[in-house]
């Protein structure tokens, strides 16, 4: 099992998420997030609007995580060896995005990332964007795309501690889009730009 710490830090709110989208964008500084994998990442699906399986946020204590909803870690993540750790439980996710808020508790301090495929982590680094930015979710389709385009402006950053191409990233970006437009499809809401594949393959904007 690797174990990488991941530069994810903060960065400005995309310059096309409307106002009130968010009421407290970078309330806490994000910096490092531990990730392990298995040495050979699964790469082999897309990135679509399931929550992956294999995406398991471990507690790095019992103490330190009971203000969370939690399950046995084994339950979830295999391959681990794990046994009588804790995890953030899958469906709680907005639950702790409000509960880091709500209590001033760095996420880095309280869980670790266990992920082995690409879509488990460019979804694990999304959860991490909700983490460290929090909204009342009144817009889902726009708190969305501002959690997917800064999960794949972390995604560039670490591609070599990773081990992706930039073709994969690049279809990364185009998955995230793709994922996107049926977001503000099925709120029939109008994206803020007309292409959002160009706006994934372009520069993180700020």
């Amino acid at each position: 099992m690797m174990v990488h710490r991941l530069h994810v830090p903060p960065l400005p709110l995309p310059r096309i998420t409307p106002k009130g989208t968010f009421d407290a964008w970078s309330w806490c500084a994000s910096d490092v997030l531990e990730w392990r994998a298995p040495a050979s990442l699964d790469k082999a699906h897309d990135v679509d609007g399931q929550n992956p399986s294999d995406l398991v946020f471990v507690c790095r204590d019992d103490e330190g995580s009971r203000f969370l909803p939690r399950e046995l870690a084994r339950l979830h993540a295999r391959g681990y060896g794990l046994e009588g750790e804790w995890a953030l439980a899958p469906w709680a996710i907005d639950d702790a995005t409000d509960l880091f808020h709500e209590k001033r508790i760095a996420p880095n301090d309280v869980l670790w990332l266990a992920a082995p495929s690409l879509r488990a982590l460019v979804w694990g680094l999304h959860d991490w964007a909700h983490f460290h930015n929090h909204g009342p979710f009144d817009e889902p389709a726009h708190t969305e795309l501002a959690c997917d385009l800064l999960a794949l402006e972390w995604l560039r950053q670490n591609q070599a501690t990773i081990g992706v191409t930039g073709a994969e990233v690049a279809k990364v970006g185009r998955d995230l889009a793709a994922l996107s437009a049926s977001r503000f499809s099925e709120e029939r809401k109008t994206p803020p730009v007309a292409d959002l594949d160009a706006l994934f393959a372009g520069p993180y904007p700020a």
